[in-house]
């Protein structure tokens, strides 16, 4: 199991957009994906749980992922937080 943080760089936080961004590059991996946010653990291959995140400008983000590609899988899903999801930053 692979367990990294990130912060959420864009002003918009997660709205729908970037929910799909991190559902679709989640869906290209085998492991099981989370993303974590208060307590509050989605599955990370499922827009509407992301959504439910509520995830502002500045929340912070566990992601989990287990399998066998668990560390590409992680690290592409940080990529994505860190790049801001090609919006304006903070």
């Amino acid at each position: 199991m692979v367990e990294l943080e990130t912060t959420i760089r864009n002003r918009a936080g997660i709205h729908a957009r970037p929910s799909a961004m991190i559902a679709q590059m989640a869906i290209k991996f085998s492991s099981r994906i989370f993303l974590e946010k208060n307590g509050n653990k989605i599955n990370a291959k499922s827009i509407m749980g992301i959504i439910t995140l509520a995830a502002s400008f500045g929340s912070k983000i566990r992601i989990t992922a287990e399998g066998s590609d668990e560390v590409a899988a992680a690290e592409a899903i940080k990529a994505l937080f860190e790049s801001g999801f090609n919006e304006e930053l903070g």
